[in-house]
């Protein structure tokens, strides 16, 4: 990544995002940029520090800000109050950008607390023929437990890394993922010790409008889209169909655990992310019908980790993983996105991610598996999953 430069621009109240980004990080403050799906313009927050949350706490009672949370249990959500937010169109940053001139970070962590195990963890990257046959190998053993009964599906992850093209440009970057993928959550997150992540993931976890509507999805299956193919008229295979359909019984089953029956759903139906289409099922609730405010936070403790990124059943699958994947996911297949920002909470799972490093990125991808699963295929597909984020890069 090509290195940040001590910022020489004066902030006026309207500022190139390059410039208030470079601002922001040569001071090391923690920051999240993120655009939601169908929207023209992005939101910025930059703080002073991070707060750690529990799996506990309630989304409903924290103040505006952007929800960082990794794939393990383990470690703590990381939270980004927005003290301070922008709006972003057009690469221009308007705000009171005053207040970052004299913003200093504050030390969040006590010593021996960094979440520097968290996410700046360092795995082992095998070089291409041996990543290709180790995944394969790992997919023919997701199979071989499914068929003992051990589970029904499991989502093997794996980390690449690729190089940063000359002169990399961030913020173009994240500009292209935005026009790239206009339905995602598109994001650019900060944080000492955790690093700079960036991706545009198409699966929401937990929304909530204004403190009525309670929305998620079930996505899985996965295949690559070519421009002017009528959504309508593309198949799917039985194996795809099923592994779809485990992720809606996830759901529904954590509706019922909670005794909940008004919801609405609709699908499955096919939606492009980027240059790959999946099935999608919508789940709606209204919350003052069901009088139940918290939904949010109740949903979100059951639902991460999402049989779309870990498995079903939740616990066989997840130890098996934990035994054979071979590397810490961090926060890829957690989750992200703005909490109670303009009334509105929207959270995604962190997909088609990756994780900045100096003249090279950690990417990361998975595929679902069931019985029917053909091992160099899901290799395949974990290949198209990397290149919605290779063909940003700028």
């Amino acid at each position: 990544m090509e290195q940040i430069r001590p910022g020489t621009g004066k902030l006026e109240t309207t500022s190139p995002l390059s410039l208030v980004i470079e601002k922001a990080l040569n001071k090391k403050l923690p920051l999240a940029l993120w655009r939601l799906p169908g929207r023209k313009t992005s939101t910025l927050i930059i703080a002073a520090t991070v707060s750690k949350l529990s799996r506990e706490d309630a989304i409903e009672e924290l103040p505006p800000g952007f929800i960082f949370a990794p794939y393990s249990d383990d470690n703590p959500i990381l939270f980004i109050e927005g003290s301070i937010q922008y709006t972003v169109q057009d690469g221009i940053v308007s705000g009171a950008l005053g207040e970052l001139e004299s913003m200093i970070p504050e030390e969040p962590h006590a010593p021996g607390q960094s979440n520097a195990a968290v996410a700046a963890s360092n795995p082992q990257i095998p070089a291409f023929e041996d990543a290709k046959a180790h995944y394969i190998e790992l997919v023919r053993k997701s199979v071989e437990a499914i068929e003992a009964g051990k589970f029904e599906k499991v989502v093997p992850t794996r980390v690449k890394q690729v190089p940063l093209p000359a002169g990399f440009d961030m913020i173009a970057t994240y500009m292209r993922l935005c026009g790239d993928h206009p339905e995602a959550l598109v994001s650019l997150v900060h944080i000492p010790d955790a690093g700079i992540w960036m991706g545009a993931s198409p699966e929401m976890l937990v929304s909530v409008e204004e403190g009525r509507i309670f929305r998620t999805v079930a996505l899985a299956g996965t295949q690559p889209y070519q421009e002017g193919t009528p959504l309508k008229q593309v198949a799917w295979t039985q194996k795809e169909i099923e592994e779809q359909a485990l992720v809606e019984r996830y759901i529904i089953s954590c509706f019922k655990r909670i005794r909940l029956r008004e919801y609405s759903e609709h699908g499955p139906k096919t939606v492009v992310a980027g240059n790959l289409m999946h099935l999608r099922s919508d789940f709606t609730v209204d919350l003052r019908q069901t009088n139940f405010p918290q939904l949010g936070s109740v949903m979100l403790r059951l639902l991460h980790p999402t049989s779309a990124v870990c498995g079903m059943e939740l616990g066989p699958a997840r130890e098996f993983l934990r035994e054979h994947e071979g590397y810490d996911r961090a926060f890829y297949t957690g989750y992200l996105g703005p909490v109670n920002v303009a009334d509105n909470t929207d959270i995604y799972v962190n997909l088609r991610c990756m994780q900045l490093r100096d003249g090279y990125a950690l990417m990361y991808a998975g595929a679902g598996v069931t019985a029917d699963s053909v091992p160099e295929r899901e290799w395949e597909e974990t290949e198209m999953k990397f290149n919605t984020l290779t063909t940003s890069l700028t």
